[in-house]
């Protein structure tokens, strides 16, 4: 009786769950390691299929990562050691992620060669989409950020100091210290050596996922609720291998 009562209040909570989500919410695709929400300061597990709704945070473990997509088919991943929130300002859905710590990569959809203006936000600088392909990371101990474009291009500004914005083109980074203003952007000659990198990460990463996903509610998509501080796989997976 106790056990169907049990079970009972976990089918009636993700119900909830499924009519609170919002229409801008954004799907977790695939994951590995620890990657969680936080609500009221607690941590409650993220599974395949679960939606984060706008101004909720992202936070992913030593190694966490996850692959995100929202409703125009853009895509985001969120690194390890990461904390993100989702769509921070309600009021404007072009502000996408607000980077607080780690790295993330955003691929965005442009449906019918329209533009599609989204923002990612860092504690020193602001990118302006307007290319397809972009990684941010932000540093733990001296807030700085790195952007890396890897295909169109991106504009970058610093949030706190005045003066131009920097155009970033496919195999430019630039890095922004809270303190200076817009550097003057870099080529970055191991592009295609990181892009290798990446490509290699996400394969092997979705291919944990798979095999944990054979004895896993996580992987069928139809996952129950997680308890506070819950971690979503019992086996951290191995570190990825070198490309």
């Amino acid at each position: 009786m106790f056990s169907a009562l049990l079970v009972g209040g976990f089918v009636l909570a993700r119900s909830a769950m499924a009519q609170t989500t919002s229409e801008g919410a954004a799907k977790l695709l695939s994951f590995t390691g620890q990657i969680s929400v936080m609500r009221d300061s607690t941590p409650w597990a993220l599974h395949t299929g679960d939606s984060v709704n706008p101004q909720q945070v992202i936070v992913t473990g030593p190694e966490g990562w996850g692959l995100f997509q929202v409703s125009d088919g853009s895509k985001f991943e969120v690194y390890a050691n990461s904390r993100v929130v989702f769509r921070a300002n309600r009021g404007d859905w072009k502000d996408l992620l607000e980077v607080w710590l780690g790295k993330v990569r955003v691929q965005i959809e442009h449906i019918g060669n329209l533009p599609n203006n989204n923002r990612v936000r860092t504690p020193s600088a602001v990118v302006s989409v307007r290319g397809t392909v972009f990684d941010v990371e932000v540093d733990e101990e001296t807030e700085a950020t790195t952007v890396l474009d890897e295909e169109g291009s991106v504009e970058v500004r610093h949030l706190l100091k005045p003066g131009p914005s920097r155009i970033l083109t496919a195999g430019e980074w630039v890095r922004i210290n809270k303190n200076e203003p817009v550097a003057k952007a870099k080529v970055d000659s191991d592009l295609m050596q990181r892009v290798a990198r990446i490509a290699v990460e996400v394969a092997y990463r979705a291919a944990v996922n798979a095999r944990q996903s054979g004895g896993s509610v996580a992987g069928t998509g139809t996952s129950t609720v997680g308890a506070p501080g819950d971690k979503n796989s019992s086996d951290a997976p191995p570190a990825p291998p070198k490309p």
